[in-house]
């Protein structure tokens, strides 16, 4: 017979429930007793209560480990892909790329002129914009000139059999109608860089879906529009069929494949431009000191011809330009915003296009002088004259 002498109380089992846990419901307490002894004496006091126990320490125990889940337990995040190990065999060098095309590779083709040598370079001439090694060109520090001879007899019969038969009026103006409006997917941008060696690659890019290009010039390059017409045609190998101020239309020709296009390797970045003679002399060619001087006052006091814009269409300078000299001999242009890059080249293009002397440049202003015309007139008519009275 088991007796209450056989039974111990088990402060530390996890379901025991102290009283002092619920002080306001008045809950019978719950001993839970096991069989330890039935030899052992029945105590005749109770050992001290052990410490309380908060509710969350109870279910934490009372609950198996295993089958515990907790509401927000963290998602375990894939592991991160190992790199790669580097390839052990070296980098090889890139097989330089050929091109057949005739004629020097240079940056701009409209804005430079090959028969004027620098005086000094800004980068070293190893450095090719093409990139180390891919082209079997030699890059001179302005340009890439070809290895071969070139035969400009075949070179012109291949642009002729490309072109075919010349469009008729019809053809043309169903041609312009479609590529001549501002909405034109098919339009390059041409800036002051005039036509560059990647253009030609972008107007053969559009010349494999379109039969020709809308092309818009704005800046300097528009100052010589015949200049910027006649490198795209000889470049690209196509013809202008259109020209209205400063747009173009280049057409492709009827026997264009743009499966056979050229091969034109891109220059990665834009090469440092060369260091060319100053412009603008101390003394300008003709002059005193001083007579230079009083020429460079009178134009800066002196009302401004026009004022140019940044970016802006330049077709009509040159000929104001040429009307003004006709009565004056110092003239101002007016190139606020312009900055003093494009100063400096509207003035080399107006000194061969007018011509005419540029003898400063301060301030965004540019002033040009006409030149010793009128004595060279009186020497001409001079020597007409002697030359009658000797026959």
């Amino acid at each position: 017979m088991v007796t209450p002498s056989n039974y111990i109380v088990d402060f530390n089992h996890p379901l025991f429930l102290h009283p002092n846990d619920t002080p306001v419901l008045a809950l019978p307490t719950r001993f839970l007793f096991f069989h330890n002894n039935a030899k052992a004496p029945f105590p005749s006091t109770l050992e001290p209560p052990p410490p309380k126990r908060s509710f969350s320490y109870l279910f934490s125990h009372s609950v198996s480990k295993t089958t515990y889940d907790p509401p927000f337990s963290p998602i375990s995040k894939p592991p991160k892909p190992k790199p790669k190990p580097p390839d052990p065999t070296p980098n090889r060098n890139p097989t330089p790329i050929k091109s057949s095309l005739p004629f020097d590779f240079r940056h701009s083709y409209s804005e430079t002129d090959p028969t004027l040598e620098p005086i000094g370079f800004r980068e070293p001439k190893r450095f090719s914009p093409f990139g180390p090694g891919r082209l079997d060109r030699e890059w001179t520090g302005t340009s890439a000139p070809v290895r071969d001879e070139v035969d400009s007899c075949l070179v012109e019969e291949e642009r002729i059999r490309v072109l075919g038969d010349p469009l008729t009026e019809e053809e043309i103006e169903e041609l312009v109608e479609k590529y001549r409006h501002s909405d034109c997917a098919r339009q390059i941008n041409l800036g002051k860089n005039g036509v560059t060696h990647n253009m030609l690659d972008d107007i053969h890019n559009h010349w494999k879906r379109a039969e020709a290009v809308r092309i818009k010039c704005l800046g300097v390059p528009t100052l010589d529009m015949d200049n910027v017409c006649f490198h795209l045609e000889e470049k690209s190998g196509g013809k202008i069929i259109y020209r209205h101020i400063n747009i173009l239309i280049l057409y492709r020709g009827r026997n264009y494949d743009p499966q056979n296009q050229p091969v034109i390797p891109l220059m990665l970045w834009k090469p440092y431009a060369p260091i060319y003679p100053k412009l603008v002399k101390n003394i300008a060619d003709g002059l005193t000191f001083e007579e230079t001087k009083e020429m460079r006052n009178r134009g800066l006091h002196s009302p401004a011809l026009m004022k140019l814009t940044r970016n802006g269409v330049y077709v009509n300078v040159v000929a104001r330009v040429r009307e003004a000299f006709e009565t004056e001999e110092v003239i101002r242009l007016d190139c606020t915003h312009v900055g003093m890059s494009d100063c400096k080249r509207i003035g080399v293009k107006l000194r061969d296009l007018a011509p005419c002397v540029p003898i400063l440049f301060k301030d965004e202003q540019i002033i040009l002088w006409r030149g010793k015309r009128d004595q060279e007139r009186n020497s001409d008519i001079s020597d007409a004259n002697a030359k009658s009275s000797g026959a």
